[in-house]
């Protein structure tokens, strides 16, 4: 904990685009041409389902793979894994050590997010991974996971958010996520509105081959498995614990990956993976919890869909209770409009983050229904968990930073 608050503090701003800084250090470290295949994951949502499937399906098919993703939910070390486990305390505090030193010797200061993402590329270059599966953290072109250049780029989807950093538009933000893009390379876009022009463009400059869903691949949803399609393969899969849209899309990147990966293995690394906070379904104290991390409109969509699926199958649910908060500059409108029509009861509080968004905002946005306001996010789960009937789900959502206090609370309580 001590070394996260440090790189809390270091550098003046949170979040700064751009790849001017980070590039000097990263070559100090030698960490800008791995040995390794790089699959490189960009897009609004789903990047954390198809870089953990990805990961899953490459580590039944034998290979090291090492798993960059961001945030985590409840502990740091979900954010770099090896071979499917967390790294260790030791191990990401010896990569500090010398993430530190190496931006001391460049005088250079680095973001949270710059530095701990190259003590993960620093973690995977020592473990020798064979496979490196990176998470974008924010767009693409100018995050600094884009330094690696990619074997084979992934763009899950376009949707508006993070627009004051990305841009206001479809246009603006696809452009910016298609900076992942590099000459001669497999690009898979699983997006379900129509290709933007700025990735065909960019696809087009470098000659780099788009693969597109609903064009290029298909997947076919039925009771009990779905099919994955494509111009060289035919797959019956297993339905697994993630939303089946962006499964078919890591089945795509490794078909495309040239690695030898056996339908066995596609198989069991579809049943296998699992991603907490992405519609994570628990009991705790005999009462039924869905966790979802979805913090924008086509997130929020995502998660209707999956509970709508999820009601289908166990009736005896017909109610819904929230524990809910966002931060401030989401489109907590938007999500609320989303979520109104689904939750007969809201448990409400401010958010203990930077950029939480004040607890009468939220109020304001969810109007007329029926609200209930605590102190903190831990009071409206405890609340929920001592008054929830057994036919109400409580769903925990708005925020990553929501379903880290929950997580907190049960980890406090005996």
């Amino acid at each position: 904990m001590t070394w996260l608050n440090y790189w809390g503090r270091v550098h003046v701003t949170g979040i700064d685009l751009g790849l001017e800084r980070v590039l000097p250090v990263a070559e100090k470290l030698q960490v800008l041409t791995p040995k390794a295949k790089i699959i490189t994951v960009a897009g609004t949502n789903g990047k954390g389902s198809t870089t953990t499937t990805i990961s899953s399906i490459l580590n039944q098919a034998g290979y090291r793979v090492g798993l960059y993703q961001s945030p985590h939910i409840y502990h740091f070390n979900e954010r770099v894994k090896i071979s499917g486990e967390e790294s260790t305390d030791s191990e990401l505090i010896e990569a500090f050590v010398k993430v530190d030193q190496a931006r001391r010797e460049c005088g250079l200061s680095l973001s949270f997010f710059e530095a701990t993402t190259l003590a993960a590329f620093l973690i995977f270059a020592q473990r020798e991974c064979d496979v490196w599966v990176l998470e974008v953290g924010l767009g693409g072109r100018l995050d600094v996971v884009n330094i690696i250049d990619p074997d084979l780029a992934v763009i899950t989807n376009i949707g508006l958010d993070h627009i004051d950093w990305l841009g206001d538009t479809i246009e603006k933000i696809a452009f910016e996520k298609a900076g992942i893009i590099r000459t001669n390379i497999p690009v898979v876009f699983a997006g379900q509105q129509a290709l933007p022009k700025a990735i065909i463009q960019k696809a087009e400059k470098e000659n780099a081959i788009l693969h597109v869903l609903n064009r290029d691949y298909f997947y076919q949803e039925n009771s009990d498995h779905w099919v994955f399609s494509s111009s060289g393969v035919t797959l019956t899969l297993p339905k697994g614990n993630l939303a089946i849209e962006n499964i078919s899309t890591a089945v795509a990147a490794v078909a495309l990956s040239g690695l030898n990966v056996s339908d066995t293995a596609i198989k069991v690394g579809v049943e296998q993976a699992k991603i907490a906070g992405r519609f994570e379904v628990r009991k705790i104290k005999n009462k039924m919890v869905v966790f979802d991390a979805g913090h924008n409109p086509h997130g929020v969509e995502f998660l209707l869909n999956q509970l709508h699926k999820f009601q289908q199958c166990n009736t005896q649910y017909t109610d819904v209770v929230t524990v809910f908060s966002m931060l401030a500059d989401k489109d907590i409108e938007t999500v609320t409009i989303l979520l109104k029509p689904v939750v007969s009861l809201w448990k409400i509080a401010a958010l203990d983050a930077p950029r939480a968004a004040k607890l009468e905002n939220i109020y304001n946005a969810i109007k007329d229904e029926d609200v209930q306001q605590f102190k903190t996010i831990a009071d409206a789960f405890q609340s929920a968990l001592n008054n929830a009937q057994d036919h109400q789900i409580i769903l925990v959502c708005g925020s990553f930073h929501t379903l880290e206090a929950v997580w907190e609370y049960i980890e406090s309580c005996p």
